[in-house]
C-alpha cells in the first residue's frame, strides 16, 4: 500500500506524521506500506511574525495541508486537532482521531506560584493569556510565535519568565523536562482537540485506505475531540478565541464537558460544565448556556466575534 501523507514541516508536524505512518504500518503485513510525506508550507509557517489572528485565525495551519488531498497531491493530511477549524469542508472527512496524547499545558521557565510579580509571560494563545490574567491580574504578557524549540528559547530573553506550551508537544519532542508545571484542566482549561491528532482523507477515499484509518480511531478520544469541537462550532470558534473546553468520557460513556470563554483581558470569565451522552450535542448545549444564560453572546459582540 503506497500512503501520501500531507503535513507542515516543522519538527512537531513531521513527528505527528511520522506516528500516523507507524500506526497504518501497524495495520498491515510488515512491508506493505510504502509512504511518502508531502511537505506542505502553510500561512502560519510562513508569516511567523503576525499574530493568529491578524492571519484569519484556526486555519492558518490546516488550510494548505487540506488542499494538497483535495488536489490529489496526498492521500490524507495529518493535522494538531487544536488547529483544525470547527467544521469540516466539502470533499474531506476526519476520518480519524488517534489515542490522544496529554491536553494540558505547561509552563517553561517557572512555576505559576515562583513567578514574580509584573512577570512578562510569553503567549501567542488569547485563551492562556486570558486564563492566566484572571488567575494573576499582575502578569504582564507579550506575544509568542515559532516551531516548539524556538519558543522555549525565548525564556530568560528579552524579560521573558516563562513560556506556556503544550504538553504534548514537549513529550513528543522529548523536552518534558523542560516543563517548570503541568497545569491541571481545573487551572487552565485547554484549547479544543488540544493533545489529539485529527486524520483527514477524501470523502470518496478507496475502501482499503477508508478501513486502514478507520482501525486508527480511539473511540474515546474521538467522542472527546466531537464534544469540544461542538462547542466550538456553536460559538463560530473559528478564529482565536479566548475560550477553551475540555472533554472527559467515564467508563458508562457518560461525557463531561467543561468550558470557558473571557474577555481578553481576563476580567471577565464565564465557565459552565455539563454532562450527556451525545458529544456534538453537548458541545453545543454548553455554547449556548455561556452565550445565552450566562452573557457570552455580549461577549463575543465586543470581542469581534460570534
Amino acid at each position: 500500500m503506497r500512503l501520501r501523507i500531507a503535513t507542515r514541516g516543522s519538527p512537531l508536524a513531521r513527528w505527528q506524521a511520522e506516528h500516523v505512518a507507524g500506526l497504518v504500518a501497524d495495520q498491515l503485513a510488515p512491508g506493505a506500506l510504502e509512504v511518502e510525506f508531502v511537505v506542505v508550507r502553510t500561512q502560519g509557517d510562513q508569516q511567523v511574525g503576525v499574530p493568529i489572528w491578524q492571519l484569519g485565525g484556526k486555519g492558518v495551519f490546516v488550510n494548505e495541508v487540506r488542499a494538497a488531498v483535495l488536489g490529489g497531491a496526498a492521500d490524507v493530511a495529518v493535522h494538531s486537532a487544536k488547529d483544525l477549524p470547527a467544521r469540516s469542508v466539502d470533499g474531506l472527512v476526519l476520518a480519524a482521531v488517534p489515542r490522544r496524547g496529554d491536553p494540558r499545558d505547561v509552563l517553561v521557565g517557572s512555576a505559576l506560584g515562583d513567578l514574580a510579580p509584573g512577570a512578562l509571560v510569553a503567549t501567542g494563545s488569547a485563551r492562556r493569556r486570558c486564563q492566566l490574567a484572571n488567575l494573576r491580574p499582575d502578569l504582564r504578557f507579550v506575544g509568542l510565535r515559532g516551531n516548539i524549540a524556538t519558543r522555549l528559547d525565548r525564556v530568560g530573553t528579552d524579560g521573558i519568565a516563562a513560556v506556556v506550551a503544550a504538553a504534548a508537544a514537549l513529550e513528543r519532542l522529548g523536552l518534558s523536562g523542560r516543563a517548570a508545571e503541568v497545569l491541571d484542566p481545573g487551572v487552565l482549561l485547554p484549547q479544543v482537540g488540544q493533545g489529539a491528532l485529527a486524520v483527514e482523507c477524501a470523502s470518496g477515499a478507496p475502501g482499503e485506505l477508508a478501513g486502514v484509518l478507520a482501525s486508527l480511531e480511539d473511540p474515546p478520544s474521538r467522542v472527546a475531540v466531537d464534544a469540544e469541537r461542538g462547542f466550538l462550532d456553536e460559538l463560530g470558534g473559528d478564529c482565536d478565541l479566548p475560550a477553551g473546553a475540555f472533554a472527559e468520557v467515564r467508563p458508562d460513556g457518560v461525557i463531561g464537558l467543561r468550558a470557558m470563554l473571557a474577555s481578553l483581558d481576563g476580567h471577565v470569565m464565564l465557565r459552565h460544565g455539563a454532562e450527556g451522552t451525545d458529544p456534538v450535542a453537548l458541545g453545543r448545549g454548553v455554547a449556548r448556556h455561556l452565550l445565552d444564560d450566562a452573557g457570552g453572546s455580549a461577549l463575543l459582540g465586543s470581542l469581534g466575534g460570534g
